[in-house]
């Protein structure tokens, strides 16, 4: 990609996707342009008078970034960790995939838990708890537009909370598994705390995009919404200040040496959080790829001890597909030292498990 081209995302600040993608381009020092509103809606103020004309996603989703196809022809994109990886094959300047295979292929794995579990953990604490129900649905709706006027506001927010709050039980966030997601937040903070007593990054010295992935989640969870951002300001002052500072590294400094070593021992702080995923994300990534290809519209299993039980969801089936095809991609000697790691945390069903219909 020329250096001069500049790449255009549309999204809006609330979203943690949009907020994981500024936070990449800033690091690699990409030039964009951040389009602020949804891909459907051209007319917010402050955007560009043919931003109409641009390609419109086949789902709209945010954030929406615009790239030239194969023939030079803009496309609208969606969905963050192939954007990521799309943007390291048109520039390697500073990137944020570990250049050790096997590094890379646990930070896919973590990167997925953070986009696929820890948005469960927003999502649950946003639309669950009154006082983040009323924080959010006040102040979100005017990301877009600061200066509508209240009457507007007020519609506008009680409609968006009815439709977020009507949208819980997608994401699984329900009375049965209310403690299970709760639980596993409270536990991801103290682990990552502990991470990061020693550690600036998940993979030593230098973010990669499972670092930026959990700072968009927890842009939310510790910068916003007003029940999690209490528990993190308690249990893991750490992780809070991180959150801070991955906003913006365009100014930090990286070399190659600063990835961690996969070949000697892994810190035991990464291990535990790559046992977290093993803990909570994998069983119902797995459950729900059985019902999924058995044709199932919910599915129940058992997380730590305790029930799961959900709508199926046919994109976490792919994420699960894609995870195991980054490790099929590994040379015969990497998927040995994979699976040395998958085995000391319980994540060899992650890639082993049979996946039928039950």
């Amino acid at each position: 990609m020329p250096h001069q081209e500049t790449i255009r995302l549309q999204g809006i600040h609330g979203s943690p996707y949009t907020r994981k993608m500024l936070a990449v381009l800033r690091f690699r020092r990409l030039p964009y342009r951040f389009i602020i509103n949804w891909p459907q809606n051209p007319d917010a103020p402050g955007n560009e008078e043919n931003r109409g004309t641009l390609p419109k996603p086949k789902v709209p989703l945010l954030p929406t970034v615009y790239l030239p196809d194969p023939t030079g022809t803009l496309e609208a994109v969606v969905d963050t960790t192939p954007i990521i990886r799309r943007l390291e094959s048109l520039s390697s300047t500073r990137s944020v995939l570990p250049s050790n295979p096997v590094l890379a292929f646990l930070n896919y794995v973590l990167e997925d838990y953070a986009d696929e579990w820890l948005t469960r953990c927003m999502f649950h604490y946003r639309w669950h708890f009154e006082a983040d129900i009323e924080k959010a649905g006040r102040i979100l709706p005017l990301f877009v537009r600061v200066n509508q006027s209240q009457d507007a506001l007020e519609a506008q927010a009680e409609e968006f909370t009815r439709r977020q709050v009507s949208r819980l039980h997608v994401v699984g966030s329900n009375q049965t598994t209310a403690p299970v997601i709760e639980e596993s937040y409270r536990r991801f903070l103290r682990l990552f705390e502990g991470h990061l007593q020693d550690h600036p990054f998940l993979f030593g010295k230098r973010p990669s995009s499972a670092d930026f992935a959990m700072m968009g989640q927890l842009t939310c969870l510790t910068h916003f919404d007003p029940t999690p951002m209490r528990l993190c300001e308690s249990l893991a002052p750490r992780v809070y200040a991180w959150v801070e500072r991955l906003e913006d590294l365009s100014g930090y400094e990286v070399v190659e040496q600063d990835w961690l070593n996969p070949a000697g021992s892994l810190p035991n702080t990464l291990i535990a959080l790559l046992s977290e995923v093993a803990r909570t994300h994998m069983p119902q990534l797995i459950a729900n790829g059985r019902a999924v290809i058995g044709q199932k519209e919910t599915f129940t299993t058992e997380i730590d001890g305790r029930a799961w039980a959900q709508p199926t969801f046919s994109y976490q089936l792919k994420c699960l597909q894609w995870t195991r095809e980054e490790f099929q991609s590994l040379s015969s000697a990497e998927k040995t030292l994979a699976r040395s790691v998958l085995e000391a945390t319980g994540l060899s069903p992650l890639i082993d498990a049979t996946i039928d219909a039950d």
